[in-house]
């Protein structure tokens, strides 16, 4: 992808300093291509160095905010956070530019097949509907969401952890973008582990379990394979959106949990 003024951007990180759903990327399982896609979807140089630029830049608005209100954070608030906290500062034009471009792509061109379910970059999460789950440090949206988790835990039992709930735009575009540097750049391969911007269900309401105790292998195939899963499978709970072999370009994801 030479540089057009079309095309899109992103970024992967060191381990130190990230959440817990940027650190379990980082130490999942390797995946593999989107089995739709024609070719790779690969930025050069320059726009690796702007990506990288991009997203060190998201990480100073995350660290000033905290994790957790980071994954409720507005793009316009975090335009205001920049302008008024000189340890983030202003985001230049470039990567204004940038962002605009990343959620404006098409992820069809990337063989990611899901649909696109925000449909503009400052969409906002609004703070009323949403609620803390204790002892997780994650959100969810009070109404379908909590309560769905909340006949989970009284069914399945204890074991049965949050371990990702709401994110708005700002922090899924901080994540894929931040897959995407892990990807060197591939752009195909990182949608293929995570969704693009406005293409992630956790923004309307879906939310991933997983079994306590069980670290970053809940994010893996390893937790088919435990009691927890085996439960909600049993009492008919499990309504998977990326199923084993699933045609929309996304791995296996048994732990995100489908929020009609």
């Amino acid at each position: 992808m030479a540089g057009t003024g079309n095309e899109v951007f992103a970024y992967s990180n060191p381990l130190a300093g990230l959440d817990d759903e940027a650190i379990r990327d980082q130490l999942e399982q390797a995946v593999k291509p989107a089995p739709d896609k024609a070719t790779d979807i690969q930025l050069d140089a320059g726009q690796l160095s702007l990506l990288k630029q991009s997203v060190a830049h998201l990480e100073k608005v995350q660290k000033l905010v905290g994790h957790g209100n980071f994954a409720l954070l507005g793009f316009d608030q975090m335009l205001s956070y920049a302008r008024n906290y000189p340890a983030v500062g202003e985001f230049s034009r470039a990567e204004l530019d940038f962002f605009e471009r990343v959620f404006e792509t098409d992820a069809h061109q990337y063989g990611f097949m899901g649909e696109k379910v925000i449909a503009r970059l400052t969409e906002n999460i609004r703070d009323h509907a949403t609620i803390k789950v204790p002892y997780t440090g994650n959100y969810l949206y009070r109404d379908a969401s909590l309560q769905l988790y909340r006949r989970l835990k009284k069914d399945v039992g204890e074991d049965l952890v949050l371990t990702s709930g709401i994110r708005g735009v700002v922090k899924q575009l901080y994540l894929f973008l931040a897959k995407a540097v892990e990807t060197r750049g591939d752009l195909a391969l990182a949608s293929h582990s995570l969704a693009p911007p406005g293409y992630s269900f956790h923004g309307i309401g879906d939310f991933d379990v997983g079994k306590r105790n069980l670290g970053y292998a809940n994010f893996t195939a390893e937790f088919a394979d435990t009691d927890v899963f085996e439960r909600l499978v049993q009492l008919g709970y499990v309504d998977i959106r990326y199923t084993d072999g699933n045609k929309l370009g996304v791995r296996y994801e048994p732990w995100h949990i489908k929020v009609i």
